[in-house]
């Protein structure tokens, strides 16, 4: 696998769980592991575009 392609895989993945664990918190009224979640989902969102940008680069 490209190393574009796994880098938009796992920023997916990353925003998935963060999304989870933001929606998690808010339930449960915790307010910690809601942060954990939102830092999760930026991360994630970052690395996809780092994807994006080296398979921008890659050609």
């Amino acid at each position: 696998m490209k190393s574009s392609t796994q880098d938009k895989a796992e920023g997916k993945i990353h925003k998935v769980k963060g999304e989870i664990k933001e929606i998690a918190g808010k339930l449960s009224e915790n307010p910690d592991l809601e942060a954990e979640g939102k830092v999760e989902k930026i991360a994630g969102k970052v690395q996809e575009k780092v994807g994006q940008i080296k398979k921008v680069f890659e050609k």
